[in-house]
């Protein structure tokens, strides 16, 4: 029992870093990302802060797994509305993005970096990456079943496809702010077919024109 105090003090400990990291980059970017600056922010040494964490790469990846866990898209795959709320949960997770460009910033550097499979992230990331191209596609073959999506629509690749289109116009969003990327992403998911009541909503607003 002696030992779960500890353990549970330095859990909590962890978490508080995480929450004060998160508070910086969303109020001062990316560049604010700094192990002095994080530690100054917790009130804590630079080798204070990384004794928690074991190393700068490390701090990032849970730093990042924190976001995640703390903006996690709600969904229930018991729910019969499972497949409208994770597409409302994907665009507000954009929204999201928008407010915080220097976790997006964060996110690209530590995805960019993982992909070495050594790296501390490496199998975090690529389990992420599986899990949302997983609920994406269930979601799909939920609105083929209904009948709101063409059953010769290939969930699978469609899947990926929405994953990628994600990951490649918030990049396209670092170096043109004027970019709207939810915008874009209603367009790919309407262009898809994807029949969902905030598709159709967002729909009526402006959306971009088809690719010329």
């Amino acid at each position: 029992m002696g030992a779960r105090g500890p353990y549970a003090k330095g859990k909590a400990k962890r978490a508080e870093i995480l929450d004060v990291a998160l508070e910086v980059i969303a109020r001062d970017g990316y560049s604010a990302a700094t192990v002095k600056n994080l530690a100054d922010a917790a009130g804590l040494s630079q080798n204070g802060l990384l004794h928690y964490f074991g190393s700068k790469d490390a701090l990032f990846a849970e730093i990042l797994r924190h976001e995640d866990e703390v903006t996690a898209i709600e969904t229930d795959a018991d729910n019969r509305n499972f497949a409208d709320d994770l597409v409302t949960g994907i665009l507000d997770a954009i929204e999201t993005e928008i407010t915080s460009p220097g976790m997006t910033q964060l996110a690209l550097r530590v995805t960019g970096e993982a992909t070495e499979p050594e790296h501390v992230a490496h199998d975090y990331l690529r389990n992420r990456y599986e899990t949302i191209r997983l609920l994406v596609r269930n979601a799909l073959i939920d609105l083929q079943t209904a009948g709101r999506v063409a059953a010769d629509v290939d969930a699978d690749a469609v899947s990926a496809l929405v994953f990628a289109s994600w990951d490649g116009l918030r990049t396209q969003w670092l170096y043109d702010n004027t970019i709207d990327v939810r915008a874009h992403m209603v367009y790919l998911l309407r262009a898809l077919g994807v029949d969902a009541p905030v598709v159709a909503e967002a729909t009526a607003q402006a959306v971009p024109s088809a690719p010329r």
